[in-house]
């Protein structure tokens, strides 16, 4: 699946694609949606990762992801003059969706242990602010450099910090059987963990944004910089296609779901590149051909490893 959306404004034009993926899965349980509209320099999109496999994983998912559209959507006017209550709307968002799903949940008890979690990028005046639920990256690439700007709430950090310290072997660490336990997740329940920053950062032409669900993350950060790296000039969707196709290449047979959205910043006066009519093609046809990751010092996951959460007492897994 792609969209590709380009916005002009007075110094940046947005070059907006989405993708998804199905990987191995047999649940497609990642929904993206895009408030990134045609000549505006400003917007926002929700990605969310839905949690629970049977238990309505697809279903948690659609219904964080179309409720804080919802919200964010209802309260847009609060944002016009930037993003100084950006951080009120997004977290009152997030618990509409979370009071959502409590609904749901007690209105069908057959998906009770859904969850899912929720990664949501806002850009206003060339600033960027993000509410962040859960393990989804949000990347940025700069001059050559990718960083993650939000936080992992799954239990990765602390092992990470305890290797750190040398209270942990690298080995134990990076095939640890909790590592990718979620500690903060949409659930109908109290949201463990928020992280929303007080103040924004602000953007530079050139910057690209790359808010994914954590299945990206397949492939390790330097193989996501490198593939970046010769695309600085490209437009959103071939970033998007070279991803991909890198997902591609490793070809892992327990691929997850893996949905994002790229966001470049180019001035105004430059031309965007022009989309290959074979880009459409070469995404759809991503969903196939996933069988196995390499093993490299930075991915920090075993790949058979399985994203769990805890959800009244009771353990559950992404399937």
């Amino acid at each position: 699946m792609l969209d590709l959306q380009s916005t002009g404004g007075d110094a940046v034009r947005l070059d907006v694609a989405i993708a998804a993926i199905k990987g191995s899965r047999d649940y497609q349980e990642d929904t993206v949606l895009s408030g990134f509209a045609l000549g505006q320099s400003s917007g926002f999109a929700v990605v969310a990762d839905g949690v629970g496999g049977h238990s309505a994983g697809d279903v948690a998912s659609a219904i964080v992801a179309t409720e804080m559209f919802c919200q964010i959507k209802l309260h847009e006017s609060a944002l016009n003059v930037g993003l100084a209550r950006a951080g009120t709307v997004l977290r009152d968002a997030a618990e509409a969706a979370n009071r959502r799903l409590a609904a749901h949940v007690a209105a069908h008890e057959d998906t009770f242990g859904m969850a899912s979690t929720v990664l949501v990028p806002m850009i206003r005046n060339h600033k960027l602010t993000w509410l962040s639920i859960g393990d989804s990256p949000l990347f940025l690439f700069r001059a050559g450099a990718l960083r993650q700007l939000n936080k992992d709430h799954s239990m990765a950090p602390q092992i990470d910090m305890m290797v750190k310290v040398g209270s942990m072997s690298a080995e134990v660490g990076r095939n640890h059987p909790d590592r990718n336990m979620l500690t903060s997740v949409l659930d109908g329940t109290t949201i463990a963990a928020i992280d929303c920053p007080q103040a924004p950062l602000s953007l530079l032409p050139g910057d690209t944004i790359i808010a994914a669900t954590d299945g990206l993350q397949s492939l390790p950060n330097r193989t996501i910089a490198n593939t970046l790296m010769p695309l600085q000039d490209a437009s959103s969707v071939e970033v998007g296609v070279a991803l991909l196709d890198a997902l591609t290449t490793i070809a892992d047979p327990e691929q997850d779901n893996t949905a994002f959205v790229v966001i470049k910043l180019q001035l105004v006066d430059a031309e965007p590149a022009a989309l290959d009519a074979d880009a459409l093609p070469i995404l759809a046809m991503a969903d196939d051909g996933q069988d196995s990751i390499a093993d490299t010092e930075d991915q920090a996951a075993a790949p058979d490893q399985r994203k769990a959460y805890w959800y009244r007492g009771q353990k559950y897994f992404r399937d």
